[in-house]
């Protein structure tokens, strides 16, 4: 279990994200010890959480080097999109709202969408600001044993047994689990820990794996359940397009969907009566570009491109844009062209988008 003495200098990890979600440590320190701890650790999340992000240059500051903007550009900043607004109001009026509820389980949320929307993302970024004002409105207690844990983040594995999940639970926070130990045995140990440190918010990613039609599916949904009434915490959960998965049939959907409420992040339309939201995401985006010789509005002028391009996603947007950075600033051009975004090989689902299947690829 996660002792506060454990967390200090040379146990915090330095953990990295790609665009997709992934929670892959960082590599090696000066000192040669690799620290690299994932996301879905109690040592990997605390250090994403109280790293700041990535910022954009500000006016008048010296100018970064090559290697400083390559890094920033690959990190890059979290674009604030309606459903982090949405996601990030409702996550704190639900845990109010489930603060003094002891009997049966919390109201919860499910974010869904389609695959590069940014659920992941707007995941992460609402359980950091929920870490950091947790943390500092509620600091340790002179001579604590514990650290304190306001939040949890969760992967769903592939095909993952009830058991296979509890031990994921067991393992963010370190709680020793042994291959005699049954899984009635790994979820008390998980609860009592879990309540113990204090989480408040559990975050439970790729929940699309989840089918409550097989048997294994079934005992997994159960436990999830189980987990819900027994944690003093707010359930999230993040999937693709998860209503339109077997999540939310039968009697176990059913009582899931008569507990949690969904939040869409889908993609960015071109035009929304009067307004042009990709326009607008594009703006933000490139607003954020730390390049020598880029004319701001290049990216907004090509908007109707970006757009079929990405199918409006803001994840393929993202990697697009960044990678023809890096890119500009590799080839010492500075600046984003029509060329050197077409050069870009993007994620297969977007390439598939822009260029159907039969049609040849343009020079």
């Amino acid at each position: 279990m996660v002792k506060h003495h454990s967390l200090g200098g040379g146990l915090l990890a330095t953990a990295g994200m790609d665009g997709s979600g992934g929670d892959k440590g960082s590599t090696p320190t000066d000192d040669g010890v690799d620290r690299a701890w994932p996301v879905t650790s109690w040592q990997g999340w605390q250090h994403f959480a109280t790293t700041p992000p990535p910022r954009p240059p500000a006016p008048g500051e010296p100018v970064r080097s090559v290697e400083e903007r390559l890094a920033y550009h690959s990190a890059f900043v979290t674009v604030r999109t309606p459903a982090i607004e949405t996601l990030t109001t409702n996550v704190r009026t639900l845990m109010i709202l489930g603060r003094h509820q002891q009997n049966t389980a919390r109201p919860s949320l499910i974010v869904t969408g389609p695959a590069a929307a940014g659920k992941t993302t707007a995941l992460l970024h609402v359980g950091r600001t929920c870490h950091l004002a947790h943390t500092q409105q509620d600091p340790l207690p002179a001579r604590s044993t514990h650290a304190l844990v306001p939040v949890a983040y969760v992967l769903v594995p592939p095909g993952a047994s009830a058991k296979a999940l509890a031990t994921e639970f067991a393992r963010y926070l370190g709680v020793p689990v042994t291959s005699r130990m049954t899984q009635a045995q790994i979820t008390d140990a998980v609860c009592h820990t879990y309540n113990q440190v204090g989480v408040r918010l559990v975050m439970i990613d790729e929940i699309h794996r989840l089918n409550p039609r097989t048997t294994t599916g079934a005992e997994t949904a159960d436990l999830l359940k189980d987990l819900t009434e027994r944690i003093r915490a707010t359930f999230v959960y993040a999937g693709i397009d998860v209503t339109g998965t077997a999540l939310f049939t039968g009697v176990r959907g059913a009582q899931l969907a008569a507990r949690a409420s969904l939040v869409e992040c889908g993609a960015f339309p071109a035009r929304l009566g009067k307004q042009h939201p990709f326009k607008e995401l594009i703006t933000g985006v490139e607003a954020a570009l730390d390049l020598r010789a880029h004319p701001p509005g290049t990216l907004v002028r090509h908007a109707p491109y970006l757009h079929q391009r990405t199918a409006g996603r803001i994840g393929s947007l993202t990697r697009l844009i960044r990678q023809a950075a890096i890119t500009a600033i590799l080839d010492d051009t500075e600046r984003i062209t029509k060329p050197t975004l077409e050069a870009v090989r993007l994620d297969h689902l977007a390439e598939q988008h822009h260029r159907p299947a039969g049609s040849t690829r343009r020079k």
